[in-house]
């Protein structure tokens, strides 16, 4: 208002994300952008693929929507980091709402696994008479368990040393450490590629297949839908590794960082209630018989 009770024009455009320079507060206005709706078109796509392919077709229209989403992910969120580094446009009041939308989508994270330790543990410990399980033993006859001491114990371990070097990355980046970000980041990333190579190891080497009983599909439900996150957030933070060293985070902005760790770490733990109740609690400590 000042320029114009000057007579002079007010800028022409003026930037929307930094307050005090002709917008009077320090929110993100969003511009344009087309990844809404084109991820809502490739959702779609996604979607009418996988129901025509689960009734015997479909299978190019799938991979299509696969595609698509692929390509929305990555041009949106090259969006946001576009906004985040060259606009500045993630003020501190604007990374509060994004702290609160990960903490947020974190805990819908929690529900979906809630429902498959749900169904593990309805399972387990009220096991159902079958032709095939006449005594309703658990886990069901003629199921050879995996040893939670074996592979998983490998994995646990691995999952374990990825939460210390992410944390280790983190201290650094806080003390202005690039270089040593870069390297803890680095092992995060190996660490966690580890880790799936083990868990498809023990996939393809499992004593049961995913159609032998309530057992290995309730084991491969919770195990592979963790396996799926662990591959997300070896993404996220490989992805944060590079721009580590392109220079995108400092000590004093670095939230898409913030956001993987949080990410791992939550990863880290619903792997450590996996081993203790789906490895080693369902498979050897758990009902012998119904009552």
């Amino acid at each position: 208002m000042a320029d114009i009770t000057h007579g002079q024009m007010p800028h022409a455009e003026p930037s929307a994300q930094a307050p005090g320079d002709g917008i009077p507060h320090p929110y993100h206005l969003l511009k344009p952008s087309p990844w809404p709706l084109l991820g809502a078109f490739a959702g779609g796509l996604l979607a009418s693929g996988l129901v025509v392919y689960m009734h015997g077709g479909g299978k190019l229209l799938m991979i299509l929507g696969i595609l698509a989403i692929l390509g929305v992910m990555f041009g949106w969120w090259r969006a946001v980091i576009h906004e985040a580094v060259v606009e500045k446009a993630h003020t501190p009041v604007v990374k509060i709402g994004l702290r609160y939308g990960m903490a947020l989508f974190i805990a819908s994270e929690v529900m979906f696994f809630a429902a498959f330790f749900w169904a593990f543990f309805d399972a387990s410990l009220f096991p159902k008479a079958s032709p095939t399980n006449p005594d309703a033993h658990w886990p069901p006859v003629g199921i050879h368990v995996i040893s939670p001491f074996d592979m998983p114990l490998m994995m646990t371990l691995t999952l374990l040393l990825s939460g210390v070097t992410v944390t280790w990355a983190h201290h650094a980046l806080l003390e202005g450490r690039t270089k040593e970000t870069s390297k803890a980041l680095g092992l995060t990333v190996l660490l966690g590629v580890l880790f799936t190579f083990f868990q498809l190891y023990e996939y393809i080497h499992s004593p049961f297949k995913f159609t032998d009983g309530i057992f290995p599909s309730t084991f491969f439900m919770a195990t592979g839908f963790h396996g799926f996150h662990v591959l997300v957030g070896t993404i996220f933070l490989l992805v944060c590794w590079i721009r580590t060293n392109k220079g995108h985070f400092t000590p004093e902005s670095h939230f898409g960082f913030e956001a993987a760790a949080w990410y791992w770490h939550f990863v880290d733990v619903v792997w450590l209630f996996l081993f203790v109740s789906v490895y080693w609690w369902g498979g050897h400590g758990g009902i012998v018989a119904a009552h």
